[in-house]
């Protein structure tokens, strides 16, 4: 197992932090067929949400048509989303070492340009509920360590007064802000490759990687 050494050299972890959208769910599929329905991307765009967020704003009111795709996913739609591989095991590795895990999310409760008025946060602990995420026979988590956040100041204000020993996310600018707590471990989740190394980060490309990054042992 590895962590940070505390007092007396010993080497403590936990709880651990991890993000929730495009980190713990994947949404790609989703985009991708929504766009397509909707006529706002052709077939020749790539599947990712970053090739489909590009193509979208290259067309007139792109902005504002991709803010609305993003609310039809978030919302509405929440329950196309999928789980990402390798998310299981590693909370059923965290339920063995008994590690809490905090599911700690930059979420508003109504996305803007959402007609149906779905609570996002709603649908999304509605999505980890139908995933087994807080069954006793399932990834053990419990429902008072999900946090949703308004801002991603709160969000990291979050991280800091739960004491999490590492934060996992997919967004740089999670780790980039100054108030960002220096002593959480910042596991950067990178399944596209989008970003190289970087400074006081440790970059991932899979759940299987941060598990083997964690847990030296797990098999």
């Amino acid at each position: 197992m590895r962590g940070e050494e505390g007092r007396n050299g010993v080497v403590v972890m936990g709880p651990i932090g991890v993000d929730l959208d495009n980190t713990i769910v994947c949404y790609d599929d989703g985009f991708y067929r929504t766009a397509m329905e909707l006529g706002l991307v052709g077939p020749d765009v790539g599947r990712g949400k970053k090739a489909i967020r590009d193509a979208i704003r290259e067309i007139p009111n792109g902005e504002i048509e991709w803010q609305k795709l993003q609310a039809e996913i978030y919302g509405p739609r929440m329950d196309q989303a999928q789980m990402i591989d390798g998310v299981e095991r590693f909370c059923r590795e965290c339920v063995r070492r008994s590690l809490r895990i905090h599911i700690i999310s930059h979420k508003t409760e109504f996305a803007h340009y959402d007609p149906t008025r779905t609570n996002l946060r709603t649908a999304a602990m509605n999505w980890m509920d139908t995933h087994g995420f807080f069954a006793s026979d399932g990834f053990g988590l419990q429902r008072d360590s999900v946090f949703f956040e308004s801002t991603r100041e709160a969000k990291i204000e979050r991280i800091r007064s739960l004491r999490c020993s590492h934060f996992i996310d997919d967004l740089e600018e999670t780790f980039l802000e100054e108030t960002f707590p220096n002593e959480v471990h910042r596991i950067l989740f990178d399944p596209y490759g989008h970003y190289g190394p970087r400074p006081g980060m440790t970059v991932c490309s899979s759940w299987g990687e941060i598990t083997h990054h964690l847990f030296d042992d797990a098999s």
